[in-house]
């Protein structure tokens, strides 16, 4: 937490995806912190801590979100770790959680009601 609000980590190599999700939670109350790929993502949670982590499945390589959400684990983070995707509901058939340490998976274009619920439910 910073300043009393919840920080949520947003790694996502598209910038308008990134800017579009910050929006939203700055606006409800959170604090949204960027990064633009996975070891700008490993370094940012490393400094702020985030209270949840919503990662792009597809950024500079195929699966660099979901290296990025087993490093994470490693390094024994707690805070729920949610996967972005456009690949479709598909993914949850063949993804299996806890071994990549994910909540779960979003499917892109991501709403706002379906995001504002999942933060809401997660940090309460």
């Amino acid at each position: 937490m910073r300043d009393g609000k919840h920080v949520i980590l947003i790694v996502d190599d598209d910038p308008d995806v990134r800017d579009v999700i910050a929006l939203v939670l700055t606006r409800h109350g959170y604090v949204a912190v960027g990064a633009e790929n996975a070891k700008q993502g490993l370094q940012k949670y490393k400094e702020v801590n985030p209270d949840l982590i919503i990662v792009d499945l597809m950024m500079e390589e195929v699966d660099s979100g979901a290296h990025l959400a087993r490093e994470l684990q490693g390094l024994g983070n707690e805070a729920p770790v949610y996967l972005l995707s456009s690949v479709g509901d598909g993914l949850s058939m063949t993804v299996n959680y806890p071994d990549l340490g994910v909540a779960g998976v979003l499917q892109k274009p991501l709403l706002p009601t379906t995001l504002l619920s999942i933060v809401r439910t997660k940090l309460t």
